[in-house]
């Protein structure tokens, strides 16, 4: 198969934009999509059509058309599959299949083109892996940022440590005026009637390193915008007027008279990397107790809901490491629990450790080496099961969004939003559903459960919810908006980000027992699921 050129044209034959990955002039190829429009027979079901020298295999976008330039010889098949995914990625990258809109991802459109076909041939991509290459994002660029913002907040932990230690220095040299005052200078030991201050020792230029708790403290993220009124207040001090300049906050203050003198802060042991890092993936999950073996089970989605309903992706991806403390517990297996009813297990693909025993068809799923009178490491976290799934059963959507924009005849459309918790063995902490809201227009919250703030860096709307689980009122929630405009189009793609407590593939450990018999010991399972992406689209 060769793909001569990809283009996107008008039904008159214009071109709007086109990518060539054979050697073409642009006067060749703008003749051939010409003269396209004409060779198209009317009252047809056929999406192809041939001349002399070339296919054109085309489908139509809305007001325009999508169209592959190929030789006659290639796979009429596998151009038409290319073609689907050419559309797709069109599909995914513009709002609307307009020329304008086109024009103005042009750029977009044409580095996907290239991630499709490359010097005329197909790639094996699809559009996940597409989207991926596209955003171009760095695991370690992610980490330099965490880097820079807690060296931000160490900075400004020192700064408020100094303001706070000048404070205490004036109060204390008050106080000390303030007792021998009025009086001859004789009575405070001084000739001079002065009271002596004690001496300012300039702390370590180096800040002292502190843990943060997040990877964005709340000293450097950009303020959002609640949904709250103006609140009036008495004015502020010098001291509060001083602490703001310094980006901190109010600092208690100490009664009169007494000296408090703050120690800088201890160096600790773990660094603002990694404490950030085991924060943002477990959120406000409980920690779990970790018994002598303890299993993490991870899991990741990645899911493209339909705002019509339907999944448009999904995959699934999880795996098992298993931790021994105990070099007695050493020689164990691992029973896990028979798959959920929902799930039934059987469209997940098990992949164990080289020296982890296979599952055996038709019997209990068991973790254990291949050689009984070996054992698992001590002290040491062990891959020892992954698994994966790929398709789109609705039963397995941990939770539903419902996004319901209505335009309204005075230029405002009335956004109706709510989420329901579909997974029962799933409790989700951390829930933040984003909605792009149009330029320059600003929303009007009527009801809503949870919380809601403004993101200016994206011009949406945040909602955040603490906790969703079963058990509780939080199963389901709603938010309703009024904003200006009057595109639907405008407020997808809706994402969602959250950690959950759980499997979503139904794999838990049922028990863990001795290979050469005796009590079984205890075991701790702390499963977690993260969302690597969701959307609503």
């Amino acid at each position: 198969m060769v793909v001569l050129a990809a283009s996107i044209c008008t039904k008159g034959g214009k071109a709007v934009i086109s990518r060539q990955f054979r050697d073409m002039t642009r006067t060749r190829i703008e003749s051939l999509l010409a003269s396209f429009p004409k060779l198209i027979p009317t009252n047809t079901q056929h999406t192809s059509v041939e001349t002399t020298d070339v296919r054109y295999v085309y489908q139509p976008l809305e007001d325009l058309y999508i169209v592959l330039i190929t030789n006659k010889a290639s796979n009429i098949l596998l151009d038409i599959d290319t073609l689907h995914l050419f559309a797709r990625v069109v599909s995914d990258l513009c709002r609307s299949a307009d020329e304008r809109e086109i024009l103005d991802k042009a750029f977009e459109i044409l580095g996907a083109f290239d991630e499709v076909v490359s010097l005329g041939y197909r790639e094996q991509v699809n559009l996940m892996q597409v989207r991926s290459v596209l955003e171009m994002e760095s695991h370690e660029e992610k980490i330099q940022d965490i880097i820079a913002r807690n060296k931000e907040a160490e900075a400004k932990e020192e700064l408020k440590r100094r303001a706070k230690q000048l404070e205490m220095q004036r109060r204390e040299q008050q106080r000390r005026a303030a007792s021998g005052g009025g009086g001859s200078g004789y009575l405070s030991g001084n000739m001079s009637g002065y009271s002596p201050v004690s001496r300012f020792d300039a702390p370590d230029p180096t800040p002292a390193r502190i843990t943060t708790s997040s990877p964005a403290p709340s000293t450097t993220r950009a303020p959002a915008f609640k949904g709250t009124g103006m609140k009036l207040g008495s004015k502020k001090t010098k001291q509060a007027e001083l602490l703001d300049a310094l980006g901190g906050e109010m600092l208690p203050v100490s009664s009169p008279g007494v000296t408090e003198m703050s120690a800088p802060p201890t160096p600790v042991a773990v660094t603002p990397q990694s404490s950030a890092l085991a924060k943002s993936e477990r959120g406000n999950i409980p920690e779990v107790e970790q018994q002598s073996v303890h299993i993490n089970i991870r899991e990741h989605i990645s899911l493209e809901l339909l705002r019509d309903g339907g999944i448009q992706s999904m995959e699934l991806k999880g795996d098992m490491n298993l931790l021994i403390t105990d070099s007695a517990c050493a020689n164990v297996r691992l029973t896990l629990a028979p798959p959920s009813a929902d799930f039934s297990g059987n469209s997940l693909q098990f992949k164990q450790h080289p020296n982890v025993a296979r599952f055996v068809p038709g019997q209990e799923r068991i973790v254990a080496l291949k050689d009984p009178s070996r054992s698992f490491p001590v002290g040491q976290s062990l891959a020892v099961l992954k698994w994966r799934y790929a398709g789109t059963d609705e039963s397995i959507v941990p939770l539903s969004i419902n996004c319901w924009p209505t335009p309204s005849n005075d230029g405002t459309c009335e956004v109706s939003i709510e989420y329901e918790l579909e997974n029962e063995n799933i409790t989700l902490y951390d829930v933040v559903i984003s909605i792009p809201l149009p330029d320059g227009s600003y929303p009007t919250v009527s009801s809503n459960s949870g919380d809601w703030s403004l993101d200016p860096s994206s011009h949406s709307l945040s909602w955040s919810t603490a906790r969703i689980s079963s058990d509780d009122d939080t199963r389901s929630g709603s938010i309703i908006f009024s904003v200006g405009g009057d595109d639907a189009g405008a407020f997808f793609p809706v994402e969602v980000t959250f950690v959950g407590q759980g499997s979503l593939a139904g794999v838990n450990v049922s028990s863990v027992a001795q290979i050469s018999g005796g009590d079984p010991p205890p075991f701790s399972v702390d499963s977690i699921l993260s969302s690597d992406q969701y959307l609503v689209v």
